[in-house]
């Protein structure tokens, strides 16, 4: 018994697809916007790693998309 209100105390409240796929579009937007500054230390692995992320984001949101319908006026930016 107390082993079950322990799992019970770790379960978070989980999002809406619908949410979800409407941050991780306005993260994808941002990642678009944001423009490397080549000539500063470390720039090149954190555009390397938003790169990245950029990836697993439009992967997520391709898998969101079978079973959410995006809001109108907002597209999935591919790439």
């Amino acid at each position: 018994m107390e082993k079950h209100r322990l799992n019970e105390r770790r379960t978070t409240p989980s999002r809406s697809d619908q949410s979800l796929l409407e941050d991780l579009l306005e993260l994808v937007a941002a990642l678009d916007r944001r423009v490397p500054r080549l000539e500063r230390e470390g720039e090149r692995e954190i555009a390397r790693d938003a790169q990245g992320l950029r990836r697993q984001a439009l992967k997520r949101i391709a898998e969101l998309e079978r079973s959410v319908s995006v809001p109108a006026g907002r597209s999935v930016p591919r790439g």
